[in-house]
């Protein structure tokens, strides 16, 4: 009977059908394949997956680290991963998912640890160059692993971890623009024949704007786009030209017709200029947007020398030989109206880029820039002096700058691309370590840089020694950092003070909304500034507190505590610093971090008081009260307004 009942519970009916064989009871049992299928499905994450391996050697068998089940965790969880892995390829996928899991958890504590260690430092720009990046390559893990991890921490809650999105995105910065300074160097010691001017003008605009989707392939397709457009006209005026008949537009393919070459360029000055719209910049010259080629492809505009690449990129594509030419002033192209080989200026007709393809003679050249100028100018130049001239504008209008974080940024990046392209000119190596110096960062960067120029330029020995001995000085200073001023409210001397940081302010005045980090019991500026700002045309003068707030233009201002009032409809601040003090957003006050409640103990209690009395008030018509944000709630009290 016992074997019979057995014998019965094996057999199992399918549409009222009995199974003549007995159907798999047990998971383990499953093919192969099936069980893969099972253990790739989207509910099961690493941590099932390493439980499910544990429970039998079949499941550990199928959970090996080249198979399947691995291969599909990883592709879950980094997605932005797979491009660099061949598709199908044999890989021992939990050993990468360690690996990468690992990286993100070391490059998470370093992020972390960064405000602890540099928040009591001034702020400036680049402020934490050096050991924290140091830190990030020293895990010596793949560059990808890294930057997976800073974009997935970037990309996290819009309103949350402020303060760890500030720090990743500085190092992500920082370790794009190391790759594309590798890249530049790679770039530069190719034959000069080989040398693009568009790949260059792309490394340029990828170091200046290393957080922007920037690519060589996708500027390339928009020109290839233009060719095509250009090519379609050409089609119209003449179906038979030589052009048309290329598959691909590319810098092989030379037109030898001149009367074909002129049919081309009528086309693209067509295109270009009328179609198209692009212009030169001239109500805005000086804007560093004229000089990415990415934005100049965006905006329609740019400067000579953008606007000279964009062409002679285009013309060469579609078979005209064109060649830079780096006239004073204003950057020129130039197309040989003889045989290859002449040097004659007078055989040259010279391409105005930035007046919408002009064609100038030698002496028309002249009367652009309204002066003489000698034959040389009128020279066909390197995609490297092309370079340098490009990075010689940027760095102009740093140095022009307004002496904020923009233009200090600015003349950082420009003065790192022209010392990588020419890396022994002492005019802008001591540029730089003056730079450095002012703005109290990378002391050790400084010496080195100092240490070149006395070997370049011996006669810089005044100059140097004086930097080396500050310098010196400062590393010094930074061993033994000032302990910051802790600020309570409940001191005799800030009995006065009336708002907190975090609250979200507008000035009477001037009517920008702002976010409070620091304030002063009484002015702090020196005098000079105090006059300049007419503060003693306040009703209470410097004698009042002050707040140090940052605005949503950018900027970070001094502000009087009578002309600041609580913002009757708080919005975020869009200011890059405000990671630096905040961590979170909490839709209408900021929560200050870990390191500014340290300077400012007592102030987190009075702004949630104040945010409950201004923004969390009894509703008309509602029989509830809405509820402040949980933090100390218990302890705070409401500032009277």
């Amino acid at each position: 009977m016992a074997t019979s009942g057995a014998g019965e519970m094996h057999q199992r009916s399918l549409n009222g059908i009995i199974s003549d064989h007995p159907q798999t009871e047990i998971l383990t049992d499953l093919p192969t394949e099936l069980l893969e299928h099972i253990l790739c499905f989207t509910v099961l994450n690493h941590v099932d997956i390493c439980n499910v391996s544990c429970c039998c050697k079949r499941l550990h068998d199928v959970c090996h680290g080249r198979g399947k089940v691995w291969g599909h965790q990883y592709k879950i969880r980094w997605p932005r991963l797979q491009m660099f892995y061949r598709q199908n390829e044999c890989c021992d996928w939990l050993r990468e998912y360690k690996t990468r899991h690992r990286v993100g958890i070391q490059i998470r504590r370093t992020v972390e640890s960064i405000s602890k260690r540099f928040f009591t430092e001034v702020p400036c720009v680049g402020q934490v160059l050096g050991d924290s990046f140091a830190e990030i390559e020293s895990l010596g893990m793949p560059e990808h692993f890294c930057e997976d991890e800073l974009l997935f921490i970037l990309n996290s809650d819009k309103r949350k971890s402020l303060t760890l999105k500030y720090y990743a995105k500085k190092i992500l910065y920082f370790l794009r623009q190391q790759n594309i300074l590798r890249s530049l160097k790679t770039f530069l010691e190719q034959p000069a024949e080989q040398q693009s001017s568009l790949e260059g003008a792309v490394l340029v605009d990828q170091y200046c704007n290393p957080l922007a989707d920037v690519t060589l392939n996708s500027t390339s397709a928009q020109l290839d786009e233009i060719a095509e457009k250009v090519k379609k006209m050409l089609r119209i005026k003449n179906p038979s030209h030589p052009t048309l008949r290329i598959a691909q537009a590319g810098d092989c393919f030379v037109v030898e017709d001149f009367e074909l070459q002129r049919q081309v360029v009528c086309a693209l000055n067509s295109v270009l200029y009328e179609q198209l719209q692009y212009k030169g910049n001239e109500f805005d010259y000086y804007n560093p947007l004229n000089s990415y080629i990415h934005q100049v492809l965006q905006r329609h505009t740019g400067i000579p020398i953008s606007l000279s690449v964009l062409y002679m990129t285009l013309a060469r594509k579609l078979g005209v030989q064109v060649e830079p030419v780096n006239f004073p002033n204003h950057f020129l192209l130039r197309w040989c109206q003889k045989p290859i080989g002449s040097e004659d200026i007078y055989d040259f007709v010279y391409i105005d880029a930035f007046g919408k393809g002009k064609q100038l003679t030698a002496k028309e050249c002249e009367y652009l820039i309204g002066h003489q100028v000698t034959a040389d100018y009128y020279s066909a130049i390197s995609t490297t002096e092309v370079l340098l001239r490009m990075v010689g504008n940027l760095l102009n209008i740093g140095k022009r700058g307004e002496g904020n974080e923009k233009s200090y940024q600015l003349l950082r990046d420009s003065l790192d691309l022209y010392l990588t392209i020419n890396p022994d000119n002492v005019q802008y190596l001591l540029l730089q370590a003056r730079l450095y110096f002012h703005l109290g960062i990378w002391p050790e960067k400084v010496l080195d840089i100092l240490q070149h120029i006395q070997a370049l330029d011996p006669s810089q020995h005044g100059a140097v020694g004086y930097l080396v001995q500050h310098t010196l000085e400062h590393i010094q200073h930074k061993k033994h950092p000032v302990t910051p001023e802790v600020k309570k409210r409940s001191a005799p001397e800030h009995l006065e003070v009336q708002y907190s940081v975090g609250l979200i302010m507008k000035h009477k005045r001037s009517g920008y909304n702002c976010v409070i980090y620091g304030w002063d019991p009484k002015c702090t500026m020196s005098q000079e500034w105090i006059t300049t700002m007419r503060v003693h045309q306040l009703s209470n003068g410097a004698n009042q507190p002050f707040y140090n707030v940052l605005v949503q233009d950018g900027t970070c201002r001094y502000a009087a505590q009578e002309n600041l009032e609580p913002h009757s409809a708080p919005l975020e601040i869009g200011h890059p610093e405000v990671g630096r003090y905040f961590s979170e957003f909490a839709e209408n006050h900021y929560f200050a971090n870990e390191e500014l409640q340290t300077r400012y103990p007592e102030d987190m209690v009075e702004t949630l008081g104040t945010v409950q009395e201004l923004y969390h008030r009894l509703t008309p018509g509602s029989g509830n009260q809405e509820q402040a944000p949980p933090t100390d709630q218990n302890n705070h009290q409401a500032m009277p307004m």
